[in-house]
């Protein structure tokens, strides 16, 4: 890698400061999330009990893993809006692989995870594909495969949800390790790999550096489309592990599953301090993120605040996220 792509990688202001910023950023999301329970456990003795921890941590296992993904697309400056459709395109396929005949039950459990896996990483690629040699919008491509990957699902089960699973795969949706919901260790496990992925390789380097400048990292020799393309596969490889834990959570495969994920995805990553211009953010922020709109979900239900109301409060965070990051933007160029 050249001396070029790794001051794009960190900014004019270079990397000790770029990293300073960063832990600031993540201190900031963090106490904003400790300020949410302070509150909550003050007005509500039951927020902090076991069981309902456990079902914060429940509640936005799927998010995390589908807010994973689309960090690696927000980071190189694109949007993906197919993720709910393509989660349940997904399903509805590993569904259909479960219930074939013939198959042992890991066997079957093995190939519906590999083919959700699958399914996902080729919407991906699509997306990425198109985005990137057609210089089309990312927000257009995949709104495009928002309504394609919904009808395919809608036409793969002719509008039916597909249901009773073998007993082992639905156990895990429920299964506790440590006292932990497996279903969040996945999530924390795929946090991991994205973190390391992001900041102790080179293609995590270049991740950054293809979002704060594309031009000069294509200048510099590097492969921009194939940088981006592959953000997008990593996007649907997250959304075909969503897909599987949705299933082991309800236990059902639904052609109409995952309306609004998208939205809670972006909202994560977004509020967890990551650009949407691409080039700055972090893994850690979108966990943090989705940890704040899941307890200020849970939070707001155990006050008896109605469905509508959540809604309105969850749009003014998204809103108020979007404010700080234009804010931090303008005080990184005066800071310059």
């Amino acid at each position: 890698m050249t001396n070029q792509t790794l001051n794009l990688t960190h900014g004019s202001r270079g990397p000790v400061n770029t990293k300073v910023a960063a832990v600031l950023r993540e201190s900031g999301i963090g106490l904003a999330l400790l300020a949410l329970v302070v509150v909550f456990s003050v007005l509500s003795p039951v927020f902090l009990s076991a069981g309902n921890l456990t079902n914060i941590f429940t509640q936005i296992s799927i998010n995390v893993i589908v807010a994973v993904g689309m960090t690696f697309v927000i980071l190189v400056g694109g949007i993906d809006l197919s993720v709910g459709s393509v989660m349940a395109f997904c399903a509805v396929v590993a569904g259909t692989v479960l219930k074939m005949e013939g198959l042992s039950e890991s066997h079957a459990i093995i190939l519906a995870v590999a083919a959700s896996i699958t399914v996902g990483a080729l919407c991906g690629l699509v997306n990425g594909a198109i985005s990137s040699f057609w210089a089309v919008p990312s927000f257009i491509v995949t709104l495009g495969m928002l309504n394609i990957a919904r009808g395919a699902a809608l036409q793969w089960t002719e509008a039916r949800t597909i249901y009773e699973f073998p007993d082992v795969f639905n156990d895990f949706g429920n299964a506790t390790v440590a006292g932990m919901p497996a279903i969040f260790l996945v999530a924390l496990a795929l946090v991991a790999l994205g973190w390391f992925v992001l900041n102790r390789t080179v293609y995590g380097r270049l991740i950054y550096a293809v979002g704060n400048n594309e031009e000069a990292v294509r200048l510099a020799g590097h492969p921009v489309r194939f940088i981006k393309i592959t953000a997008f596969v990593i996007a649907g490889v997250t959304v075909g592990i969503g897909a599987i834990i949705y299933m082991t959570r309800l236990t059902i495969a639904s052609p109409i599953l995952g309306i609004g994920f998208e939205l809670n995805a972006i909202a994560a990553v977004i509020i967890g301090g990551t650009s949407l211009n691409g080039g700055k953010g972090s893994i850690i922020g979108t966990l943090l993120g989705a940890c704040i709109i899941g307890v200020l979900a849970n939070g707001l239900i155990l006050l008896g605040m109605s469905d509508f109301l959540r809604q309105m409060v969850t749009g003014g965070v998204i809103i108020l996220a979007v404010i700080l990051d234009v804010l931090r933007q303008r005080l990184a160029r005066q800071g310059k």
